[in-house]
């Protein structure tokens, strides 16, 4: 097959297009050290094709693929794990402790997310989700640490976007894997090398505080750049954490501005976010124009409108729940 984007990057690092929905919305990171092999989160099944030609193109064996590693279990990031496994035979799967009974048994997971899409979309996007082993899975709860070939890689147990989500500083790079914790950052929103970053509040465990304090903790560790699964590497992190935090509680207020209303809060949401979104990609001198705009953001606004739908309906217990 045609190989898919991939990004090179110092320390082994490579981002590969998981060509989910379209070229430069998800990226697998692919991490190597002297031929043994890592990825950070697989995309969807139909993903998988692609990093094995990227693997094949690299001479890395299949048999040298000793880690997946998933930053949460929302499908857009696992999806392909099950895949991954079957075709990896000496590959771990390190996820956190909350979302390792489903990849066990991921019959709650996609009755999940059909509940989001559908099921005629969750089938022609995602597939089939199989099982994967117990003894094939790697609990990595907060401070949990795998040496990849000499290399260290840390665990953060960070919440926020989800209850289920980690991520994972790299020692060798000086850098982290924050999957949806540190946002979405677009690279067509770039302008003049200044990323566009913005937070993601999809259903169903948004909370605010808990996403406050994951970013903090990120920061106190001084990386140099994050990795983004949506999409890849971001610098000037001191601004962009200062940024995400004033748009989470944007997020916020325009939720609770809706909270009381008598006709569709979700439309009512989903307008305010489009004013926001408007208001901040004009502070970034982003000179796209609006058709496009509304083109790369659609689908994030309806998420983000929908999980802040479910946070202003259940409580904390019921986040608890995965």
């Amino acid at each position: 097959m045609t190989l898919p984007r991939v990004t090179e990057f110092e320390h082994g690092i490579s981002a590969i297009d998981a060509q989910f929905h379209r070229p430069g919305r998800a990226a697998i990171h692919l991490l190597l050290e002297q031929g043994v092999a890592a990825l950070v989160d697989t995309g969807t099944n139909s993903s998988i094709p692609g990093v094995i030609a990227v693997l094949k193109s690299k001479n890395i064996p299949l048999e040298n693929v000793a880690y997946v590693i998933l930053t949460h279990i929302h499908l857009d990031h696992a999806g392909g794990a099950s895949e991954c496994m079957r075709l990896f035979p000496n590959a771990k799967l390190v996820v956190h402790p909350r979302g390792a009974s489903h990849m066990m048994n991921p019959a709650r997971l996609v009755a999940g997310a059909v509940s989001v899409y559908g099921e005629d979309e969750f089938k022609r996007v995602y597939g089939e989700i199989q099982c994967i082993d117990t003894d094939r899975i790697i609990e990595a709860p907060d401070h949990h640490s795998i040496d990849l070939n000499g290399r260290l890689l840390r665990f953060l147990d960070t919440p926020g976007h989800a209850r289920h989500h980690v991520c994972i500083f790299d020692e060798r790079s000086q850098s982290i894997f924050t999957g949806d914790t540190f946002g979405v950052s677009y690279r067509e929103f770039d302008v003049e090398e200044m990323e566009f970053v913005f937070p993601t509040t999809s259903p169903v465990q948004f909370d605010p505080d808990a996403a406050h304090h994951s970013l903090d903790r990120i920061m106190s560790l001084k990386p140099k750049c994050a990795y983004l699964t949506h999409y890849s590497r971001i610098q000037h992190l001191e601004q962009h954490a200062n940024a995400m935090h004033r748009l989470i509680d944007a997020h916020v207020a325009i939720a609770q501005a809706a909270k009381d209303a008598q006709s569709d809060r979700q439309q009512i949401i989903s307008e305010g976010l489009k004013e926001l979104f408007k208001q901040s990609l004009t502070e970034h001198h982003c000179r796209l124009p609006d058709e496009q705009i509304n083109q790369l953001l659609r689908s994030d606004i309806k998420l983000n409108a929908q999980g802040l739908v479910y946070w202003l309906d259940y409580s904390s217990e019921r986040f608890k729940s995965i």
